[in-house]
């Protein structure tokens, strides 16, 4: 049966078949053509295999993923699919496993590795899946609020909560036709993630007889499940911040049978118990004990307890685990969706990640909802790790999905307190929130082609708590209290090539730094003992760095001097050479293979902007997290709507659109999204 691949002038792939199967086989061959590399990188961290060919460094994530059993969770949601979503799923493997090697030989990073490519399982869309959002929902957090609440009481947790360095969140909005110019709404926004090369999206168009969709895919799974237009219909995304991963603090024993747990009814039971391996390049290999208790997967620790000699282990409760289920029952239903009642039907399926989801099609309906899975339990389960040994932490069934409606004619999300308060502990910032509702106010009709303003908006209103700190300074040297005037005058714009922008973010850093510093935070710089992919979340100097406006307008803070703190580093500052902010903050994509050493673009923007190009104060200015995409579905005409992402659609090196919209990203430009098959160019048939 033939299979139609057409590219624009983008090299973005529209893809025709005659039915689903033919078309997810069609999406799944075009993949593998365009980015074998990291479709091969994301199998072998699902499987935990990766170090085999990175290396050391990447064997600390390879435990994580044994342990935490994601390859075969993966393989236990696959066996529980319906049979039409098992075989929509298998077409797609099948068509990565069609071209997979051609699109590796137009790759250099194989050769460099020696890596050969693999053969994708029926259910290894999901390991990727699962292993791309393990993390989503922030729980080695927990660990952080335990150990901030132990050494500096319990009101830490409130002074330190924040947007954290591990977790990813993301801006949209949705105008109704009433405050279009068009009459139809408009959906807009950009998912913020760690910057990667190649992007963790993927532009596509799907399209056979049942539907036509263009959407943004995650490489390795089929379908557009985040973000995506239907004509008639369009959707969109932001993480919910919800809490629905939970941490057990373990007892557990070693017997002549093998491992016993010990549960809330005071019994030892017995635990699964295995011994795998870690292949890391150049290095002996890495034993690995897999444990799991009826509460979850041990992750940290074992019998023996944790490195620090702390006699407990750690066990990680997550919904797929729990159900088999991961939620892929919703994707194809989400193609074939005509209108918002189809899209709210098909998240009644979804699980993971938890969202929340913005909707509006062509006879005026909009939807605005959470969509995910989220247990009912204790309360203290979102705060910190629970003990399996008592009672009352264990999960009571699922929330119901918060929905929300319009104000005025329009909806933000953006991570902040909202539809989703009921299911999460630690929210966003509410500054980008309120300044998109801000600007979408200072209009009353807006198009899709006004939204790139938005999507580039670099108003900083968290500078405000700093700010107000160095309006208090007085009898400064002269340099600094220049420097003080100056930042006091300040648009408080992120922009690349400001210089007071600058000058405020090697403030903001030195201050930071300087916070970390004192005496009253040191036992929080004491090494954890817990795996090393969780310490992102665990390092004090971020920490501070993302609560310092809550750190700086706390009424104490355990006695230290922040007066002095600003002051210090205000002269400091003051005697550095002027620069812009561009200078420092570049763009920093993770690559899993160090290779071609690119100029990489300076930012405008910073974390709590529209513009979320999210350095980490004190410890770098660079740009690690930004948007991985932006977006304009245009309810009115679908081939008004635009889409950019921050490199190319193709994740070859060297290949022509590897890097071609960096560009266009890095100004605010968005590409158009084209829709007539004649301006097309015609691939080839039967691929």
């Amino acid at each position: 049966m033939t299979i139609e691949i057409h590219r624009d002038a983008w090299g973005i792939p529209h893809l025709r078949a005659a039915d689903a199967d033919e078309l997810a086989r069609a999406q799944g061959r075009v993949t593998a053509l365009d980015r074998a590399w990291q479709l091969e990188v994301e199998r072998h961290r699902a499987q935990g295999t990766s170090a085999s060919f990175l290396g050391t460094e990447a064997a600390a994530w390879d435990v994580f993923a044994r342990r935490a059993r994601l390859d075969d969770t993966a393989k236990r949601c696959f066996d529980a699919l319906d049979p039409e979503t098992s075989r929509w799923v298998r077409a797609y493997v099948d068509g990565v496993n069609d071209r997979l090697a051609e699109g590796a030989r137009r790759t250099p990073e194989f050769a460099a590795t020696g890596l050969n490519p693999g053969r994708w399982e029926p259910w290894t869309p999901l390991a990727v899946w699962l292993a791309t959002h393990i993390l989503f929902a922030g729980f080695p957090a927990k660990l952080w609020r335990e150990r901030a609440a132990r050494h500096l009481g319990p009101e830490a947790v409130g002074l330190f909560a924040a947007d954290g360095p591990g977790t990813s969140g993301s801006n949209g909005w949705l105008v109704s036709g009433e405050r279009t110019v068009t009459g139809q709404s408009v959906i807009a926004g950009d998912p913020h993630r760690f910057i990667e090369d190649p992007g963790v999206y993927q532009q596509i168009r799907l399209s056979c007889p049942e539907f036509d969709v263009v959407g943004i895919a995650v490489p390795g799974v089929p379908g557009t499940a985040h973000f995506g237009h239907a004509g008639t219909v369009a959707w969109a995304i932001t993480n919910a911040m919800a809490d629905y991963q939970d941490l057990y603090e373990e007892r557990l024993r070693r017997t002549g049978a093998g491992v016993e747990a010990l549960g809330p009814d005071g019994s030892w039971t017995r635990a699964l118990r295995h011994t795998e391996s870690v292949e890391v390049a150049g290095e002996d290999r890495v034993p690995v004990e897999v444990i799991e208790t009826d509460r979850g997967p041990v992750i940290a620790g074992g019998p023996e307890g944790l490195d620090d000699g702390t006699p407990l282990a750690l066990s990680l409760r997550y919904p797929p685990r729990v159900t088999g289920d991961l939620g892929f029952g919703a994707l194809l239903p989400l193609l074939r969706a005509r209108t918002v009642a189809d899209v709210d039907r098909a998240l009644d399926r979804w699980a993971e990640p938890v969202n929340v989801v913005q909707a509006a099609d062509t006879a005026g309906g909009t939807l605005h909802r959470v969509a995910g899975r989220v247990p009912v339990r204790a309360e203290a389960n979102g705060m910190r790790p629970v003990p399996a040994w008592e009672p009352g932490h264990e999960w009571r069934g699922w929330h119901e999905p918060p929905r929300a409606g319009l104000t005025d004619g329009v909806a933000v999300m953006a991570n902040q307190r909202g539809t989703a308060t009921p299911l999460g502990v630690e929210f966003a910032a509410p500054h980008r929130a309120e300044r998109i509702t801000a600007l979408l106010g200072e209009r009353e009709r807006w198009s899709a082609a006004d939204m790139p303003a938005i999507h580039t908006d670099t108003r900083l209103a968290s500078a405000a708590a700093l700010l107000d700190r160095l309006a208090a300074l007085d009898d400064l040297p002269p340099e600094a209290a220049g420097l003080r005037d100056r930042l006091l005058r300040w648009d408080r714009r992120m922009d690349a090539a400001g210089t007071d922008a600058a000058a405020f973010a090697a403030l903001r850093g030195e201050v930071v730094r300087r916070i970390a510093a004192h005496p009253a935070l040191a036992p929080l710089t004491e090494p954890p003992a817990y795996p090393e992919v969780l310490l992102p979340w665990l390092a004090l100097v971020p920490r501070v760095g993302y609560a310092l406006e809550h750190l700086l307008t706390a009424e104490e803070l355990y006695g230290i001097d922040r007066t002095a703190i600003v002051r210090e580093a205000l002269q400091e500052v003051a005697g550095q050479p002027p620069r812009t902010w561009g200078d420092t903050h570049r763009l920093t994509p993770w690559r899993a293979l160090p290779g071609t050493e690119y100029d990489e673009p300076g930012l405008s923007g910073d974390h709590d902007c529209v513009l979320c190009t999210s350095a980490v104060p004190g410890v770098t200015d660079r740009a690690v997290r930004g948007p991985a995409a932006r977006y304009v579905w245009d309810l009115a005409r679908r081939e008004d709507s635009l889409w950019v992402v921050p490199f190319g659609a193709c994740g070859v090196p060297g290949s022509p659109h590897h890097r071609d919209q960096l560009p266009l990203w890095t100004r605010g430009d968005l590409v158009p999204v084209v829709t007539d098959w004649d301006r097309l160019t015609k691939e080839t048939d039967d691929v």
